[in-house]
């Protein structure tokens, strides 16, 4: 059974962006449900399917299948929910410790999340300076939750207190 096991944190400063290139990501939801999501995604010119069963902490499980890049074209155009979760992600390293960063665009701009997958519940990891509050157990900023709640439609002064 695939586990992902992950801390999410707001990013703070331009630190990460020397040297990162971009993926743009699509991503939407067939299912939202407490316990279970189903996703779709298309990662530059590649699509997968992904169910992700319900948190656990930081961890769940996760289930990713590759799959035709224009069926997953297909099926965020035509079945998922509104909006779609749209997204630049790097690739960063800080340590030896491979990190992504998510420059969200669309009805989510203005919000950058890094996030950093773990082989362990208790694996220690090095944060880098550009790192702020972490956000990990906040479900404000799960990715499904920011397609039914964006960020760009919270309250300016809630808006205003992540991005200061």
């Amino acid at each position: 059974m695939g586990i992902e096991i992950e801390r999410k944190f707001l990013v703070s400063g331009d630190g990460w962006r020397f040297g990162s290139h971009g993926l743009v990501i699509r991503q939407g939801y067939i299912c939202s449900r407490q316990d279970t999501v189903v996703r779709v995604r298309t990662l530059g010119s590649d699509g997968f399917l992904t169910i992700k069963g319900d948190n656990s902490g930081i961890a769940r499980a996760e289930f990713e299948y590759p799959i035709p890049a224009a069926d997953a074209g297909a099926m965020l155009d035509r079945l998922c929910q509104r909006p779609l979760i749209e997204k630049t992600r790097y690739a960063v390293e800080y340590e030896g410790t491979g990190w992504v960063v998510d420059e969200f665009i669309g009805d989510n701009a203005g919000l950058i999340v890094a996030e950093v997958e773990l082989d362990r519940v208790d694996q220690a990891v090095t944060l880098p300076p550009w790192v702020g509050r972490e956000v990990t157990l906040d479900p404000r900023f799960f990715n499904v939750n920011l397609a039914s709640r964006p960020f760009t439609r919270w309250p300016a002064a809630e808006r205003a207190a992540i991005v200061s």
